[in-house]
């Protein structure tokens, strides 16, 4: 080094010419980089010629078109205007092309087409490699061996759990509730259907929403999924060195650390559970396991590739999906009926008749509240919990109307606009549950709260009977009313949310 210093030092304008040398090497890789962006931008242009779209900038795309609070209702008028799907550009050369139609999505869905690598990599911080994020054998390995926990023998007994949850909930309303002040149920139903999770399947004791952990878990999980929006729509935060020396990336890795030590604490102590009760003989002995236990036993079978990563990666992932998804469906589920009093009494009455004034619910009675179930399933329409999937195409692909795309396109599946799109739903806005009565027909992909093809939710079952066994039961205590100075803006936040929560009157029943 003393030498080189030296040699710069004896020769004037050494380091001038070196200084000169490393710019006109930086500008020329500039110009390379924005040569590869310019050319990728124009193939973009001609790949997507067949598909309309608004006049966008070349730089900021679409941005000054859709803002953050009201997207999904940006993306609803793009439905009205462009048939079938519409690309969106988000900055220079990054698109993604919005699919509302049921026949792109059934064509989609039935492809075997990678989750969008830009997209999803973005969240492996957070769940890790678990079944939402793995791919190819891998993915099929584990969601074969985690089937048979969502076996109906494993659903039937969590009825009862779910209740108890539930109870917990409505007890703490009661003592909460004030005639004139509405009260923000979102976060009330995160912590019961995380209560709920936490005893089905994780085989917790106890009443997690008296638990403060489970509290700061919740909290961690809004956070990341609002820093995880801003994220994406962020050009600047796409490299992860360049986001983890930011003020946000720092905060993202904290949040993180908060949901690891929660899941880290619920694998150990399931762990010395079965320790110290000699039980996990016995668990290898039945028939029918628990979504942790099968874990567990995996990881302890001989010869088993379920490394602790994995282990974590999956219970990341099923914690966040298992309870989050659910919690918003309810909470949508809940103000649907708030705003419709007629449907939600009719409700009501359907379930006093199968319950009486009582409040034990079975897994025989889920299959006997065929209008509530109706008005489930058309609120999850309107408001479906996750808006939004998206995919790489693998391969080119040619849609029904003979209009195609190539190789390496990234695909945004847009269930809330699907639902929402006025030439598969006649009056997309109004809430009517007679379009899911028995006989009715519709496309088969015209209606996807749990998404379609291979990759389907795994635990749909599971979520909807905890729907209809969460609106008997409030329904059972409370009329619900909504507050009409806050009215609810839903969001993409990965699960649909509302920006400004979601607030009811509650009403006592009795």
């Amino acid at each position: 080094m003393s030498i080189s210093l030296l040699s710069l030092s004896t020769f004037p304008g050494g380091l001038s010419r070196l200084l000169q040398g490393v710019s006109l090497l930086g500008l020329l890789l500039l110009l390379l980089k924005a040569a590869q962006l310019y050319l990728h931008r124009q193939w973009l242009l001609r790949a997507l010629q067949q598909f309309p779209s608004p006049p966008s900038h070349w730089l900021f795309g679409h941005k000054q078109e859709f803002y953050k609070d009201r997207e999904l209702q940006q993306i609803l008028k793009r439905v009205e205007k462009f048939p079938s799907a519409c690309p969106r550009w988000l900055w220079g050369s990054k698109v993604l092309f919005q699919v509302y139609d049921p026949d792109y999505m059934k064509v989609i869905l039935g492809r075997s087409d990678q989750k969008a690598r830009d997209v999803y990599r973005l969240v492996t911080p957070w769940i890790g490699h678990g079944l939402i994020l793995l791919e190819g054998q891998t993915w099929f390995q584990h969601r074969r061996m985690l089937t048979p926990a969502f076996h109906f023998d494993i659903l039937k007994p969590y009825v009862r759990l779910m209740a108890d949850s539930v109870q917990v909930m409505l007890d703490k309303w009661e003592n909460l509730i004030d005639q004139d002040t509405p009260l923000e149920i979102l976060e009330h139903v995160s912590a019961m259907t995380l209560d709920t999770m936490m005893r089905c399947a994780f085989s917790y004791q106890g009443s997690g929403q008296l638990d403060r952990n489970n509290h700061s878990y919740i909290q961690a999980i809004g956070n990341m999924k609002l820093q995880l929006f801003s994220r994406l729509r962020n050009a600047f935060y796409q490299n992860d060195i360049i986001y983890g020396l930011t003020p946000a990336g720092r905060r993202a890795l904290h949040t993180c650390q908060i949901a690891h030590q929660h899941t880290d604490r619920v694998i150990q102590l399931r762990k010395v559970h079965l320790q110290e009760a000699g039980e996990l003989e016995k668990v290898r002995g039945r028939r029918h396991l628990d979504f942790l236990d099968i874990l567990l036993l995996a990881q302890a079978e001989s010869g088993s590739t379920l490394s602790d990563q994995d282990l974590r990666a999956e219970v990341d992932t099923f914690m966040f999906a298992g309870h989050d998804t659910t919690a918003s469906g309810i909470s949508w589920v809940l103000y649907a009926l708030a705003t419709h009093p007629e449907h939600q009494q009719r409700c009501r009455e359907e379930i006093q008749s199968l319950l009486g004034d009582g409040t034990s619910i079975s897994w025989e009675h889920l299959d006997q509240m065929p209008y509530t179930t109706m008005c489930i399933k058309e609120a999850l329409r309107l408001y479906p919990p996750v808006p939004v999937i998206t995919r790489d195409l693998s391969k080119p692909i040619t849609f029904p109307d003979g209009r195609s795309l190539p190789k390496g396109i990234s695909v945004s599946l847009s269930f809330y606009a699907l639902h929402h799109n006025p030439k598969v739903w006649p009056n997309p806005e109004v809430f009517d549950p007679s379009r899911f009565a028995p006989g009715s027909t519709r496309h088969s992909h015209a209606f996807l709260p749990f998404s379609a093809g291979s990759r389907n939710c795994i635990g749909k079952h599971f979520a909807m009977n905890e729907l209809k066994v969460a609106v008997a039961l409030i329904l059972l205590r409370f009329e619900l009313l909504p507050d009409p100075s806050r009215v609810p803006i839903p969001m993409a936040c990965i699960v649909l949310t509302a920006k400004n929560g979601i607030h009811l009157h509650l009403k006592k029943l009795g």
